[in-house]
């Protein structure tokens, strides 16, 4: 437990935020605290379910009024930073949605200190045009982690965020927002930017490349965006994306001598691997996309394809040699499964060489 996020949640923990929140509000019952959060059921809760329990505990112990528990936490919120005091904007989205004035302040200022990237989202399906404006207003905030918060806060698919499905459905809300952070000094922010316009391609692939034509060749910074927007269509050799950077669709080039380490792993180890790419294009050099693919077995026994960026270079007549390495341990994002597996060498889409191997338990 103590490697994971919801094992940082120690006693010790606890105890310390108990004494910072005594600190601003005297009459705080750090013991009553302590028993309501680690109750019967504490040790299987998982992270997001512990940060919620914690903030109901603290309701029953701040004061009575909203406001008042929100200036208690606010008192202390620079004393409290990290993924761990993730709690603190969850107490406004869970306590806090009928008080607009006051929980839109706690927001924007708890967000420098953990992120309220995820409480914000409710207020946003509460009251999407309130919520919107708003985070259009934040865009010209003097500190980047509130400009990060109106773009990481709209995404459509957020990872660990309640979805937000009439943006899936129509993103055309969160467009002003990523146009006013194009060209923001914060690479924070533009990595959010562009995270944003990524999660949009999923479901409006049509939409971001007409940005990335709009975007593309005015600003460095604002290029990068474009790109790394554009990953996954990338991935999905989108042939109109493919042509915007410079990628042909149908690379003159071979991949000889892929050869395997061993002709298995085992869960928990590394496969070791090796290619040689050899252009064939005899009018000049080509840029390359280059990427290794898995196809892993899953729990069910069918297999998915997984793509892993190798390099982006120009190639002429010269041959390009590569060695990798793959982990196959256990992720909180990926679990292994035994079974034959089968890896690929995929330029600019194209799949040009495979080899089966096996994946075996422990």
């Amino acid at each position: 437990m103590a490697e994971t996020f919801a094992g940082r949640y120690t006693e010790h923990f606890l105890r310390q935020f108990a004494l910072r929140v005594k600190g601003s509000y005297a009459a705080f019952d750090e013991e009553r605290f302590m028993r309501l959060v680690q109750d019967e059921n504490w040790e299987q809760k998982q992270l997001k379910q512990r940060i919620r329990h914690i903030s109901v505990a603290l309701r029953a112990i701040l004061p009575k009024a909203y406001r008042e528990a929100v200036d208690v936490l606010d008192d202390i919120a620079p004393q409290c930073t990290g993924i761990e005091y993730l709690f603190f904007p969850d107490f406004v989205e869970v306590f806090g949605l009928d008080d607009w004035e006051a929980s839109i302040t706690a927001l924007e200022r708890f967000t420098p200190y953990s992120t309220s990237e995820f409480a914000v989202r409710s207020f946003i399906l509460s009251d999407p045009d309130r919520m919107m404006s708003q985070m259009l207003e934040w865009t010209s905030h003097p500190d980047h982690h509130v400009r990060r918060l109106a773009s990481e806060g709209c995404r459509p698919r957020l990872p660990w965020g309640i979805a937000l499905h009439p943006f899936k459905a129509d993103p055309s809300p969160i467009l002003p927002i990523l146009e006013r952070l194009k060209t923001d000094d914060s690479e924070y922010v533009r990595k959010s930017v562009a995270n944003n316009l990524n999660d949009i391609s999923k479901d409006h692939p049509e939409v971001v490349k007409g940005i990335a034509r709009s975007w593309h060749g005015k600003h460095a910074g604002t290029d990068w965006i474009v790109k790394h927007g554009c990953r996954g269509l990338l991935r999905k050799a989108d042939p109109d994306v493919l042509s915007l950077f410079g990628f042909p669709d149908k690379p003159d080039v071979t991949v000889t001598e892929l050869a395997l380490g061993e002709p298995s792993v085992e869960i928990g180890e590394t496969l070791n691997f090796t290619f040689t790419i050899r252009s064939t294009n005899i009018s000049g050099p080509q840029r390359l996309r280059i990427e290794y693919g898995i196809d892993f077995v899953k729990a069910n026994g069918k297999t998915s394809r997984k793509l892993f960026k190798v390099a982006e270079r120009d190639i002429g007549s010269a041959e390009l040699q590569y060695a990798r390495a793959h982990s196959f341990k256990d992720l909180t994002t990926r679990k292994h499964y035994p079974g034959k597996h089968r890896l690929t060498i995929v330029i600019n889409g194209v799949e040009l060489r495979g080899v089966d191997f096996c994946v075996n338990g422990r």
